[in-house]
């Protein structure tokens, strides 16, 4: 069910200067807070606390820290986007439809390429040392 122009709120006006940067920040926030209701979302900020404890553990160079760290951001943020996709998809189409399947299905194939790439680096980081 989409919504009729009628029932959508004012658009705000742009903001400028520092009370740009400071919606900017605001924006971000709630969608770090929207981010926290994905339980996949909360798995992978704890298996980044669980790499970067190993890391303390085993002794991992100070640059590897850097790169994972890096890419568990990226990860954070295509998270991000494969929930946006996913909030969107589910708002445009009520019932099955092959589109929705296939954007859910890129946006997920995304996420799983990071956690390939992260789970690489760990593991290389790790037995290297």
């Amino acid at each position: 069910m989409t919504r009729q122009p009628e029932d959508l709120p004012a658009k705000p006006l742009p903001k400028r200067g520092l009370p740009h940067v400071l919606a900017a920040a605001t924006y971000s926030l709630g969608g770090f807070r929207r981010l926290l209701d994905e339980t996949a979302f909360r798995h992978e900020i704890g298996a980044c606390l669980a790499v970067l404890s190993l890391f303390a553990a085993v002794g991992v160079p100070a640059w590897h820290y850097a790169a994972q760290a890096i890419l568990f951001l990226i990860l954070f943020a295509i998270e991000a986007l494969n929930t946006a996709i996913e909030v969107l998809v589910d708002e445009i189409s009520s019932g099955y439809a092959e589109f929705a399947r296939h954007a859910k299905d890129l946006g997920s194939f995304a996420v799983c390429c990071l956690l390939t790439a992260n789970g690489i680096h760990a593991a290389g980081a790790v037995f290297l040392t």
